[in-house]
């Protein structure tokens, strides 16, 4: 078999097995089906499918702003939430079959190479996105594209960023203003734990956000940005050792409960000031919110912690690309509904006010809408987006490749499992089996 066919088969296969596993990715656990829209009988019907249940509200309000604003093409859309695996697997069959997919969908980062690959089945969206490209990060449309074609619209920047626990570190002599490197992270993390007994931070085994961000935060990847695996390269080696000895050597951090950012038994603990200190993309800000009500004030956002003194600070991580597929029936009204709802000044700071995510669109980021009191200040406190004007040039592009999914895969299921749970392997030799299977794919 070719090996180009069979990484292929093994990508769907991970996939298909994953939809058995149930993994969430944060998202939906049963299918939710809502209707908005306008009651003219001649407005158009549009399909929208979502893995994620945060986003309906910011849809609904797109829907509701596009029927304000075009009185004379009123849309109905059907906003449909699935589980995480459970979207994809079906949107990846109804477009290789040709048939039931919705006019537009929502595609995790993780998942988008799976419908780059081939005769691919989602429309180009250049004409909607050339005219404001300028306003973007590149970064953030670039991991959606191929070829030259842009095929998914952006949902954030998804910053990587460190969520301190501000009273736990003043209960223990503390600042996040004492930390600049890993290396002062590591020793205020140590004061914490001994005057407090409370861990620096948790990290993750069947979730790679402990990970990646800190490889990428260096410049490195899982592949070049030629495609060739660079998994179990020097820099990826040491990242995941620092890690490990956090926990095992320093002992300020210990393995998450449930494993991954969005185990319900995670929640439970961070909610209860179960450590001191948290790194993921700023996204997660919305998790804090919404399932650790009993933290809010207590924490405050600062970029990361650097490797060298004069190294990045943030690292793109996660991402949806919002896509239009060929079957729908209305391809250029789709796509003109999906340039409001995500390509606009407007619908960017609702990116923000509504979702608590960073906009893609950097030229929003001193918009005075971003700095009034919502939700998100009440809970961490102002001063975010001053942050992400210093950070904005501090974030690595990635390599997003049709082997994305499955190196994903070999480090949630193994590499991290391996290491730093069971400590059955080294961090060199666990990276290097995924990175040979890798190989052994391509």
């Amino acid at each position: 078999m070719d090996k180009r066919l069979f990484s292929a088969f093994i990508v769907l296969l991970c996939l298909v097995l994953a939809g058995c596993g149930g993994e969430q990715e944060a998202g939906s656990e049963a299918n939710e089906v809502e209707s908005v829209g306008s009651d003219d009988e001649n407005a158009t019907d549009l399909t929208f499918w979502t893995f994620q249940g945060l986003h309906v509200e910011f849809y609904e309000e797109a829907v509701k702003s596009w029927n304000e604003a075009n009185p004379d093409r009123p849309l109905n859309v059907q906003l449909e939430v699935f589980p995480y695996d459970e979207m994809h697997n079906n949107l990846l069959l109804a477009l290789q079959s040709g048939v039931g997919a919705p006019d537009i969908v929502d595609i995790e980062i993780n998942r988008f190479p799976n419908f780059l690959q081939g005769e691919i089945q989602l429309e180009p969206l250049n004409d909607m996105i050339e005219p404001v490209q300028d306003q973007f990060v590149q970064s953030r449309l670039d991991v959606y594209a191929a070829d030259g074609q842009y095929y998914g619209a952006p949902t954030h920047v998804g910053a990587t960023v460190a969520f301190y626990n501000t009273s736990i570190m003043e209960e223990a002599g503390v600042s996040p203003d004492d930390i600049e490197t890993w290396d002062d992270y590591v020793e205020v993390g140590k004061v914490v734990k001994e005057k407090t007994g409370i861990p620096m931070t948790a990290v993750f085994t069947t979730g790679f956000w402990s990970f990646y961000p800190m490889l990428n935060q260096k410049g490195s990847d899982f592949f070049d940005a030629e495609h060739n695996v660079i998994l179990d390269n020097d820099d990826n080696i040491e990242v995941l050792q620092f890690i490990h000895d956090m926990v095992y050597e320093h002992e300020i951090a210990e393995i998450a409960p449930g494993g991954r950012h969005d185990a319900e038994e995670f929640f439970a603990y961070m909610n209860g000031g179960g450590a001191a200190s948290l790194i993921m993309p700023s996204w997660y800000a919305s998790r804090f919110v919404e399932h650790m009500p009993d933290q809010s004030g207590h924490f405050e956002i600062r970029p990361m912690p650097r490797w060298e003194p004069d190294g990045f600070r943030s690292a793109g991580m996660g991402g949806t690309g919002t896509a239009v597929t060929n079957q729908s029936e209305h391809i250029d009204l789709a796509k003109e509904f999906l340039a409001h709802a995500k390509l606009t000044e407007e619908a960017n700071i609702k990116i923000w006010t509504i979702l608590g995510f960073d906009p893609p669109r950097h030229d929003v980021w001193d918009a005075p809408e971003l700095r009034e009191e919502n939700r998100f200040t009440e809970y961490f406190g102002d001063g975010f987006f001053d942050m992400m004007l210093d950070l904005k040039d501090e974030i690595h592009p990635l390599n997003i490749t049709p082997q994305t999914p499955l190196a994903r895969d070999l480090i949630e299921t193994n590499v991290l499992h391996n290491v730093l749970r069971e400590q059955s392997q080294t961090p060199a030799e666990a990276l290097q089996e995924a990175a040979d299977e890798l190989r052994n794919q391509q």
